[in-house]
């Protein structure tokens, strides 16, 4: 049982030592305060940004919808060689849009590949080109990953402000004791010597 009171009556004699100066309770409350805000920062920009990261794109898989388009030309490169980097070449495909109008553009496809070859594209809405979107597992990380950037940056400011104040407060504890070595210096060497 002792163990488990050891810290509780360690911070009550550091509350009621008579080394104790206004100085140590000030610096002890910044460094509580600082570590409070320092956490509180970082969890909540934290998990704000990664909540808007993950709604964006979300959001952003709810407007693209997969689709199938025809390369028109014969891409350039020889048929099937693909590079190891899994290297690809522009073609022009055509696709039909969701209102049934006729649509053509650039996409990324295979060396080679022939004329009338099926390629996957993602389209918006209104039936242009769009980026593949990011699947859930790849918008969890990285809404974790911003989520993680946003929470340091964040807790980053509480963090040096405290270091700051406290660096100060270290300055004006110095000099209080250079004015009382100033006024009690010459005394001392006169008591021992």
């Amino acid at each position: 049982m002792e163990a488990f009171h050891g810290p509780r009556r360690w911070l009550w004699r550091w509350r009621r030592s008579p080394l104790r100066r206004r100085a140590d309770v000030v610096e002890g409350w910044v460094l509580v305060g600082a570590w409070l805000l320092t956490l509180l920062a970082g969890a909540v920009a934290g998990l704000v940004a990664a909540r808007a990261v993950g709604h964006s794109l979300t959001q952003e898989r709810a407007a693209t919808r997969p689709m199938v388009a025809y390369v028109v030309a014969h891409a350039p490169g020889r048929s099937g060689a693909r590079s190891s980097s899994g290297e690809q070449v522009w073609a022009e495909v055509r696709w039909t849009a969701a209102d049934g109008s006729p649509r053509t553009g650039q996409v990324r496809v295979t060396p080679g590949a022939a004329t009338g070859a099926p390629v996957a594209i993602w389209t918006d809405e209104r039936g242009r080109l769009a980026n593949r979107p990011a699947t859930p597992t790849e918008a969890a990380v990285r809404a974790a990953f911003i989520g993680t950037l946003a929470g340091a940056a964040a807790a980053a400011v509480p963090f040096a402000a405290s270091r700051l104040l406290l660096a100060r407060l270290e300055r004006h504890r110095l000099s209080l004791w250079d004015a009382e070595w100033s006024r009690l210096g010459p005394q001392w060497g006169r008591m021992t010597g």
